[in-house]
Order: structure tokens, then sequence, then C-alpha cells
């Protein structure tokens, strides 16, 4: 029954891992940190049943007293605290934070590594303890028995021995050797032909001629901003000054020459716009449904 009890206890463990994991999947963090705090108390409290008298604080000074008592180690110590600090931040502040989640999972999967590590090697000593009592019980009545019945007692068991470890060695033969080498020479002769392939295909790729992507430069004159339009009026007195520009990205309409006015619309990119007069060096007046209102000069390309 303690065995049967044992077990159910370590599969309750396991399946707390498992569910930590498919709840992170499910992109569940605050029940999987939750799941996390839960199952590592189930594992507290396994542990503090060991010494006796501890499993009935909180888990806080539980795992304080398993550390005092020698029950786990320093970095054990820390990571419980950690998971269970995770684990209360989830359940009353609502913590689904995806980095916790997977920090309190790995905490998790590292400490019960370590617990099943510790529970096999307490099962394997509580067995060779038992072994080692019933060795020396056995020993005991073979000591009472006549010499002759030792010795004839220990003579088949001792062939009985030979005979097994011959069959043991005659069982892996050099056939069974071939079969383990012959996969993996078929592995690296598949690796070597690939390696061999590989650069032949970089070769082709680089000795391929490069299209150019590269539009065509057109030989157009270029764009005459406001700047060259009011230079070139400076120059020339007698010459026009055009009426018509072109807006050359998005530009907002403003009631003020400053960013601070009412904007009275916006202008599209490649907008005609009726040009009146240049405001100052940074704005500029143009006719707007009908009245006078305020844009960027430098965003303004005469026609």
């Amino acid at each position: 029954m303690a065995g049967g009890s044992r077990n159910n206890n370590w599969e309750r463990i396991e399946m707390g891992v498992r569910n930590t994991e498919r709840l992170i999947r499910q992109r569940d963090y605050n029940s999987a940190m939750i799941r996390a705090r839960q199952t590592l108390e189930f594992m507290v409290r396994m542990l503090a049943d060991r010494t006796g008298g501890m499993n009935d604080g909180d888990l806080k000074e539980m795992i304080d007293m398993l550390y005092q008592s020698r029950q786990i180690t320093k970095t054990s110590c820390d990571r419980y605290h950690k998971i269970r600090m995770m684990g209360n931040k989830a359940a009353h502040e609502g913590d689904n934070s995806a980095t916790n989640a997977d920090l309190a999972f790995q905490l998790l999967s590292q400490e019960v590594h370590v617990f099943a590590n510790d529970y096999q090697n307490r099962r394997s000593a509580g067995r060779t303890a038992s072994r080692s009592a019933t060795s020396r019980s056995s020993s005991r009545s073979a000591a009472s028995r006549p010499s002759s019945a030792r010795s004839s007692a220990s003579r088949p068991v001792r062939n009985g021995r030979r005979r097994s470890g011959k069959r043991r060695r005659s069982r892996f033969s050099p056939y069974d050797l071939m079969k383990l080498l012959i996969p993996l020479v078929c592995i690296l002769l598949l690796f070597i032909v690939v390696r061999l392939i590989k650069p032949k295909q970089e070769e082709a790729e680089v000795t391929e001629p490069k299209i150019s992507t590269e539009a065509p430069v057109e030989t157009t004159r270029p764009v005459e901003t406001m700047e060259t339009m009011e230079s070139s009026q400076a120059e020339s007195s007698t010459e026009e000054q055009p009426r018509v520009y072109r807006t050359n990205d998005v530009l907002n309409v403003r009631s003020e020459p400053n960013t601070q006015s009412n904007r009275l619309g916006k202008l599209n990119s490649g907008v005609t716009v009726e040009y009146i007069r240049a405001e100052n060096e940074e704005w500029a007046v143009i006719l707007y449904d009908g009245q006078e209102a305020y844009v960027a000069s430098q965003y303004l390309t005469a026609e």
C-alpha cells in the first residue's frame, strides 16, 4: 500500500508538470503559474512528510524548514521561493506574463528532476538495505548447516554464474557490431555527398548574371523648388512669377503661418494649388476654398 501511495504521488507531480506545459502552449500563462505553484506545494508536502510535523504550516515556512533540516539545497530553496512568488502573483494580482510562466515551468522541471533522482535513490537504498538484511539472514542459516552441505550448495551456484556469464558474453557478436556501424556509415556518406553538392549549387547561383532592378534614369530637367524660383525672380525682375504650384508631399492647410493654428484641410501629394505670395521663408499663401490660407513652402514645387 505504501509503494502504491508513493507511485500515485509521483504520478500526480508528473501530471502537474505536464498540465503546466500544456497551459503554456495554450497561452494561458496565468493558470500555468498557478498550476506550477500547486505542484510545488504538493512536492514540498511530500518532502515534509519524511521529517514529520512540518506539513501543517505555510508553504514559505515549510520551504525554509526543509532547507534548515538539509532536506533541500540552497539552490532548490531559492527556486522553490521563485515558483511560489510567481504563483502568488498570478493568483492574487492576475499576472499573465509569458516570461514568468516559462521561468516557472523551467524551474519546476529542474526541481522535479532533482526530486525524482532523490526519490529513486531513496527507493534503491531501501531495496539495498532489505536485500542486505536478507543476505545476512541466509548467511546465518547457511553457517548453521554442515560444511558438506554448504560446499554442495555453493558449487551449482558458481557453475550457474559461470554459464550465465558465458551466455551474456556470447550475446554480443561482431554481427551485432556491424548492424550498429552500417547505419552510421550510411549517414556519414550522405552528409559528405550533401556537402559536395551544395558548393556546386552555390557556385551556380553566384555565376548567374545579375538582373539590374534599377529603373532607367530619366533625362528630365531638375524640378524647380520654391527656393530656386525665388532666386530666379531676384535675378530676372522681368520674368513672370508662376501662380500655379504642385504639392510634393501630403500637406496641411493652416489658417495662420504656424503649426499651432487651426488646420483648414489637407492636400495630397501631386495636387495643383494656386500660389498667391510668399509669407516668409517657411510659409506661402495659397488660394484654398476661395480664401487665403497658409502652407509650408518647402512642400511646394513650381509647375
